[in-house]
């Protein structure tokens, strides 16, 4: 996949042209179907519960839902009726990605089969519009890097704050020296649930458990376990750490342009047998190679709040607000002047908020899908938003703080750091 920019300097004028027609033609008007002037695609969609549906239906603008995949019967079943009844469904992913009317494959399910899914879907020769986070452990990260690299596949992760104009325009304006230079940033999500100890029940006759539970350990069927609430448990995810984190932790180092090389945490882990096992109360301090500070926080009013030397300012999915925002009416900064992404359609509306933002994310994907370049998540900003993430929890586990290489991925000599970024997988269903 190659860089805009890159592209810019060893191209022909008439190449360049070429590409902006095919960028101008996904363009989609606001609030209808967009009118093609490229070839629809077969779409196939893997996990469809909520966010599944959602990102499912929003790339209906770009090509037709041929086929769904979810281990859930009445899931996948609502799904195909909810779709028009004409896509073919199955309980195995492979099924679908086996399919040759599938040129798109969009990845819904739990956080656990992300990676492992991505990388077949990559293999099998699929454009992949992948849900966050991207990883459950760092080295997933980096296989998945290293596929991608050998794979001319365009992939997306569902960040799509990076596509809601507040967001975006919040992380330009710091890139941009708008609040001086950078001293800190603090995210702050909300608690982690608690919850347990939870009973083992009968596995509901539609619901294929043991391929649910994938790479993590097999253990009897627990409802909460299972569907939205797989979040509270480290064998599928990893709380709002890499729930919200993905999101919040994903802007600010965006905004930052740096990584991380230590991480302190303080966390309180539950201790309730067979109940959720995520950090009830838990916060982050993280030190950048230049000299940025990130605090994450589970209390307070959820957003990022950026500080400067001259000035701050706090975004949410309802507000951009500071004295720096305030002053873009005398001063303002036009898209046209954005820094952080090379390949900008300048032909999309403006968006903000959840559902609005994510069709100019799924419409991002398409509009590489078709010109082959390189995703506004891609595969690199999302491993190491990811990274940190996971860091975090990891920090929280082990009781103590860390250091950070961030070229060589490791903690060093910190055996015990450094054999958390990977995990068991069961057989069958290894991420390789």
């Amino acid at each position: 996949m190659m860089k805009r920019r890159s592209f810019l300097q060893a191209a022909a004028a008439t190449s360049v042209a070429t590409a902006a027609n095919l960028r101008n033609a996904t363009a989609d008007t606001a609030g209808e179907k967009s009118k093609h002037k490229v070839e629809r695609v077969g779409i196939g969609a893997i996990g469809m519960r909520y966010q599944g549906s959602v990102i499912a239906e929003k790339a209906r603008l770009y090509g037709d839902v041929v086929r769904i995949a979810d281990v859930d019967r009445h899931v996948r079943e609502q799904a195909r009726a909810s779709f028009g009844s004409t896509p073919k469904i199955s309980e195995d992913y492979q099924e679908l990605l086996a399919d040759k009317n599938v040129d798109v494959v969009l990845i819904g399910a739990p956080d656990h089969w992300h990676a492992k899914m991505l990388i077949d879907a990559v293999r099998a020769g699929k454009d992949v519009y992948c849900e966050k986070p991207l990883t459950l452990t760092i080295d997933e990260g980096k296989v998945i890097r290293d596929v991608a690299a050998s794979h001319d596949r365009v992939i997306q992760v569902g960040t799509w704050q990076r596509n809601d104009s507040r967001f975006r325009l919040a992380a330009e304006m710091v890139r941009a020296g708008r609040i001086g230079k950078l001293r800190r940033v603090t995210c702050t999500t909300d608690k982690n649930p608690s919850g347990g100890p939870f009973q083992p029940v009968p596995v509901p006759s539609h619901l294929n458990w043991d391929l649910w539970l994938g790479q993590a350990p097999r253990v009897p069927y627990v409802a909460e376990r299972c569907h939205y609430t797989f979040r509270w448990w480290y064998e599928y995810a990893g709380g709002k750490m890499t729930d919200w984190g993905a999101h919040h932790v994903d802007i600010a180092q965006w905004a930052i342009g740096s990584l991380p090389t230590q991480i302190e945490t303080r966390a309180k882990l539950p201790s309730i047998a067979d109940g959720y096992n995520v950090a009830t109360d838990f916060e982050a301090d993280i030190q950048y190679q230049n000299g940025v500070q990130l605090l994450v926080r589970d209390t307070g009013r959820r957003g990022i709040l950026f500080e400067g030397d001259r000035g701050r300012l706090f975004v949410n999915r309802s507000v951009l607000d500071g004295a720096p925002v305030q002053r873009l009416e005398t001063d303002p900064l036009p898209r046209e002047m954005y820094r952080l992404y090379d390949d900008d359609n300048l032909q999309r509306p403006l968006r903000a908020g959840k559902l609005d933002a994510i069709i100019n994310h799924m419409g991002n994907f398409f509009d590489c899908v078709h010109s082959r370049w390189t995703p506004i998540s891609d595969v690199e900003s999302q491993h190491r938003s990811a990274t940190t993430c996971h860091l975090a929890n990891l920090s929280m586990r082990l009781g103590r703080s860390l250091t950070w290489d961030p070229v060589a991925e490791n903690s060093g000599d910190d055996s015990a750091a450094n054999d958390m970024m990977r995990r068991p997988q069961r057989s069958g269903f290894e991420v390789v």
